[in-house]
């Protein structure tokens, strides 16, 4: 029999280390404060872009756009990591029935989290990877903001981020299967035993023996 006092000295050894989650408050916050920053730069860059429309060529409009593109996407990212981190690994942010509570936040969990970080990184990914491609005209000038190489590094970077989220992707499904596999096992063991053909071989045993 376990002393009174070694309980509560384990519950509030078990108090300590779930509030430890607290200590995540102060990341999510900071993660606030860099979005904010974010949304400075975008401000910057659609006044750059508004200041200069005239004399702009059409290939400079489209990389600032797709810059802008880019800011949106990674302020996208941001939010996921805010909410849906808050929501998984610190404590609930009771939005049932709320307006505008996100789509996605009904069914968020720590897998479907990294997938759709993944998937954000990848998107991300892509706006470099376009940018680039657009400049790849200006290669061997003395302009050129890029070489052969780091196109190249960028390409192979790009794929790499790909194959990573459909991995990714591809163990959440495993793993989802093989859960739903479990209980339908189960199931399907227990309708065996009462299936009709095992009952008919009891109903057959007693007419059996009653005939000899």
């Amino acid at each position: 029999m376990s002393h009174p006092f070694d309980r509560a000295h384990r519950r509030t050894l078990a108090s300590m280390i779930f509030g430890s989650r607290w200590l995540q408050l102060p990341l999510y916050l900071g993660l606030i404060v860099a979005q904010c920053v974010y949304v400075i730069l975008f401000c910057k860059e659609l006044w750059h872009l508004l200041v200069h429309a005239a004399t702009f060529s059409e290939q400079e409009i489209m990389l600032i756009v797709l810059a802008l593109i880019d800011v949106v996407m990674i302020s996208n990212l941001l939010v996921m990591v805010i909410v849906g981190g808050y929501e998984t690994f610190v404590s609930r942010l009771h939005l049932e029935g709320h307006p505008d509570q996100p789509e996605w936040l009904d069914h968020v969990n720590a897998s479907v989290l990294k997938i759709k970080l993944a998937m954000a990184i990848v998107g991300i990914s892509s706006i470099h990877l376009l940018k680039t491609f657009i400049e790849a005209g200006h290669l061997g000038t003395p302009s050129a903001k890029f070489t052969s190489t780091g196109v190249m590094w960028q390409t192979i970077i790009h794929l790499v981020f790909i194959v990573s989220a459909i991995g990714i992707a591809y163990v959440d499904y495993l793993s989802s299967k093989s859960n739903h596999g479990r209980p339908k096992s189960h199931g399907h063991s227990h309708n065996h035993t009462n299936s009709p053909s095992h009952a008919c071989s009891h109903d057959h045993t007693p007419s059996h023996i009653g005939s000899h």
